[in-house]
């Protein structure tokens, strides 16, 4: 007759202290990363963007961009968009430039992008002559100023964004923003986007 081997007792306590550690195991790192969002510990400062992101979810239109009911394709790209809340100056028309430059700069990806001019008041003859014989491609909006002057909170300097397909505002520039540090930015949202 073989030899009965005992079964081993079970320890209800080990048991318990397993069923802990697979819980803490799994809930441990969601309840740690919640209270670093929370209370802002362990955030990393290094990044990999230049502007200023903006993760609000707001869109062009709470900006004070006004589109025109037969908005086309243009609107489903990305969108270097500059904003003038007054006159389209000297500063507003280096970052017109400069946003032509970037798209022309993305090569083969330039098709995914877009550049545009939202301006509060109406732009002079000299300067809206110069952009339809030099900038053909340049979409032209309206501002809402009151939404805009709102959204900037009295600030009336103009601005350069970089705005998602979709119309989410992404990330935003100052009008001495660098074109290269603009370019990189934009190049490494299509590289990680699949969309536009």
């Amino acid at each position: 007759m073989p030899a009965v081997t005992p079964k081993p007792e079970l320890n209800p306590r080990r048991g318990r202290i397993q069923l802990l550690l697979i819980l803490a195991a799994t809930i441990g790192p969601i309840l740690l990363a919640s209270a670093m969002y929370k209370w802002q510990f362990w955030v990393p400062e290094s990044r990999s963007y230049h502007g200023e992101l903006l993760g609000s979810g707001q869109s062009r239109s709470e900006l004070g961009v006004v589109l025109p009911a037969d908005a086309g394709p243009a609107e489903t790209r990305w969108q270097l968009l500059v904003t003038a809340p007054d006159e389209c100056a000297a500063d507003c028309q280096q970052l017109v430039y400069l946003a032509r430059q970037i798209q022309i700069g993305l090569g083969r990806e330039s098709s995914r992008a877009t550049h545009s001019l939202a301006s509060g008041a109406p732009l002079s003859e000299v300067y809206q002559s110069q952009l339809q014989s030099e900038y053909p491609q340049l979409g032209r909006f309206s501002l809402d100023r009151q939404r805009y002057a709102q959204r900037q909170k009295g600030d009336p300097a103009v601005q350069l964004w970089i705005i998602d397909p979709h119309g989410n505002l992404v990330l935003r520039y100052d009008a001495k923003a660098d074109g290269k540090n603009v370019l990189n930015d934009l190049r490494l949202l299509l590289k990680l986007s699949n969309i536009g």
